[in-house]
């Protein structure tokens, strides 16, 4: 299910839920139906140390080595 951000036209409210896909989206403040679709801007992964390292942790453990540099992921192999 993709989540949406909307604005209702009847009461102003803005608010972002996860719609299915033939679903009709309503206002959780006045139930109207009459809403406007935003576009929303993607976040961009995050690049702190502690969670790229994390990251490459938890891809060790399963066996993936795309996220470590080609030098890296040659070194990981050969330990494994």
């Amino acid at each position: 299910m993709p989540l949406y951000d909307y604005v209702c036209r009847h009461c102003g409210l803005r608010y972002e839920t996860l719609v299915r896909g033939g679903a009709t989206p309503v206002c959780p403040q006045c139930g109207s139906v009459t809403l406007i679709k935003q576009v929303s801007a993607p976040s961009a992964p995050a690049r702190s140390k502690s969670l790229v390292a994390a990251a490459r942790r938890q891809a060790a453990k399963q066996g993936h080595f795309s996220n470590y540099a080609a030098e890296e992921q040659r070194e990981l192999r050969r330990r494994s």
